[in-house]
């Protein structure tokens, strides 16, 4: 629902009676009354971000009821750095960081503007290490292929915050937590990777049958999507110890961090809600959960 309609809706609900007065009504739309949920997409092959298929247009459901935020910020399996940084950029570029797809894809441009300000305020919040200020990076393909599904007009700010990828698991979940009280004041946190990603394995000719996956990596998905429902948190952080179908599904964790900072940021009581729950190609799966 577009924030504009959710005020339209109050006020009509007002007028009925249901609201005893306007300050009731101001009170109801207070910021620290409404937390944005989290989001962890997987968002698979970058052509995901010019095709109209059931997986993009989920991506669009998942933001059509509720407000649209200040700001997007998003944590990407495609941006990893030695520290931690977050964009600070009045325009970020958009980026095309892969190979051997068609003109179509690279002629894309996704204009949103950045936010030095929310950058400052997500800088601010974490304490347990220097979060630097960015003015390079841009959007790379694991934020814009999604967010142009679920925001076309291109007019809500988006950042990025960066994944030190010399850091464990949990240090990514400690930091995400210190993040959590954006969700409080307008900011939708998605992160975008994939849990089960292992390109060396894709079955390039199965592409197309749908939900064909490795034993091994179906295994995985059910284990993961397990352990999210049960709210075990410290079982997906310790990945490496669930055995071989997780080291088969995570050779490398540039596309699972994002997914920890997804359960970092969540809160005991959101509601989980599991969607776009496919493999592809064998090894590699578009599962992705919200939290709230």
């Amino acid at each position: 629902m577009k924030r504009q309609s959710f005020v339209k809706g109050m006020l009509g609900f007002a007028a009925l009676g249901g609201l005893t007065s306007i300050s009731s009504l101001g009170k109801l739309l207070k910021e620290e009354d409404y937390s944005y949920p989290v989001i962890f997409i997987g968002h698979g092959s970058p052509m995901n971000g010019i095709e109209d298929n059931h997986f993009s247009r989920q991506w669009r459901s998942e933001v059509e009821h509720f407000p649209n935020p200040k700001v997007v910020l998003v944590i990407s399996a495609h941006w990893l750095t030695n520290g931690t940084y977050v964009t600070a950029m009045e325009k970020p570029q958009t980026i095309h960081d892969f190979g051997g797809f068609p003109d179509e894809l690279f002629a894309v441009q996704y204009p949103a503007p950045g936010s030095p300000e929310w950058a400052q305020q997500t800088r601010e919040l974490v304490k347990s290490t220097t979060v630097e200020l960015d003015h390079e990076w841009g959007l790379d393909h694991g934020t814009w292929t999604v967010v142009r599904h679920m925001y076309p007009d291109a007019e809500i700010p988006v950042i990025q915050l960066s994944i030190d990828y010399n850091k464990p698991a949990a240090y990514h979940y400690a930091l995400a937590q210190e993040l959590k009280s954006l969700r409080k004041k307008g900011v939708l946190i998605i992160g975008s990777g994939n849990m089960v990603h292992n390109l060396r394995m894709v079955a390039w000719d199965q592409l197309n049958t749908p939900n064909y996956g490795y034993d091994w990596a179906i295994e995985a998905n059910e284990t993961f999507n397990k352990h999210l429902l049960d709210r075990n948190h410290q079982a997906l952080i310790d990945y490496n110890k669930l055995g071989q179908f997780a080291q088969l599904a995570i050779p490398t964790p540039d596309h699972y961090f994002p997914l920890i900072y997804s359960l970092g940021l969540s809160n005991e009581k959101d509601e989980i809600t599991i969607f776009n729950n496919e493999l592809v190609g064998g090894s590699l799966n578009m599962t992705s959960v919200r939290f709230g």
